[in-house]
């Protein structure tokens, strides 16, 4: 059964670090994976999960890049990855399958933010293509591993851009209406919440549990398509260029990924969506708040709907038992 979406009040919060939200548990041994694993949250989420013991594959889309901002991190490994690239997907998954028998730790963290009107090589528009539809391949190809490793956490990044829109499972690549990039954001960031819900309900029955996690406002290089008027415009930063204080570090940012990929609070656990190293609290559909998740991203008939139409996009079903 899924966790109910509920606090539990794990007696973290907006500003534990990512190095204490594992809860002083000892990976040693474990195998992760952190796409995007190399900037930002990632690399703050690659740093506590090594720190903690855990060897850790970073994929990634500019490998120099990767391996600049990884040097000196003990317990890393690196490897190429386009998530735009179906091809470079299943490259990546064979090359870590035919050297890896069992996957811990799958953390779905790269993502871009509100750019432009882009397409991948198949007209899928680009922030969903990436950011839900790379990640739902990922994970299915890595799938015999995790179901291999007997207690399997994969964490989903989604975001409080959730409240934007649900999917759109009749347009998703708007073909039919008029791009905005702060509607596609919505709808990949729901999307990404409601995966965690379908592979929560499909792997339990391997030990494989999933987690959505909003880990708060964090500037860093995902922001990279937003003019600073942009910014300002939306209080981000004031006219000085100072970050608002609601803001996190990237540390504290990476914290709820780590608490829901490694923490004993969550043994036995899953199918949620959790903010500020906690289960976050549902709230109505029209809420105006800033915490909480709105009921269609953790709505299991609509992550069904969508996981059928990733599997037609994708053409990539998960494997059976």
């Amino acid at each position: 059964m899924p966790t109910e979406q509920k606090p539990m009040n794990s007696g973290y919060g907006m500003r534990t670090e990512a190095r204490d939200a594992t809860g002083g548990r000892d990976l040693t041994g474990k195998v992760a994976i952190v796409t995007g694993g190399y900037s930002g949250l990632g690399l703050e989420t690659t740093k506590a999960l090594a720190g903690a013991g855990a060897i850790v594959i970073v994929p990634a889309r500019t490998p120099e890049k990767a391996q600049a901002a990884l040097a000196g991190i003990r317990n890393v490994e690196q490897a190429a990855l386009d998530l735009a690239d179906p091809k470079s997907i299943d490259a990546f998954a064979g090359g870590f399958l035919s050297r890896t028998k069992t996957l811990d730790i799958l953390v779905n963290n790269a993502a871009i933010m509100a750019s432009p009107l882009m397409r991948d090589a198949r007209g899928y528009e680009a922030q969903f293509a990436t950011n839900h539809l790379g990640h739902f391949q990922l994970t299915a190809r890595l799938w015999p591993a995790l179901k291999a490793a007997n207690g399997a956490r994969v964490v989903s990044l989604s975001s409080i851009g959730h409240r934007i829109s649900p999917p759109d499972l009749e347009d998703p690549n708007f073909e039919r209406t008029e791009y905005n990039k702060w509607i596609s954001y919505g709808r990949a960031k729901s999307a990404n919440s409601l995966f965690a819900i379908g592979l929560d309900k499909r792997g339990q029955a391997h030990n494989v549990r999933a987690f959505a996690v909003h880990p708060g406002g964090i500037m860093t290089d995902l922001q990279r398509y937003m003019p600073e008027e942009e910014k300002r415009a939306m209080g981000w930063i004031n006219a000085e260029g100072k970050v608002d204080e609601r803001f996190k570090t990237p540390s504290q940012g990476a914290a709820t990924s780590v608490w829901c990929a490694t923490n004993a609070q969550l043994d036995g656990q899953g199918g949620v969506y959790c903010e500020d190293c906690d289960i976050a609290q549902l709230v109505a559909a029209d809420d105006k708040g800033f915490t909480g998740v709105r009921p269609w991203a953790i709505d299991s008939a609509l992550a069904d709907k969508l996981w059928m139409l990733s599997e037609k996009m994708t053409g990539v079903e998960f494997a059976a038992a």
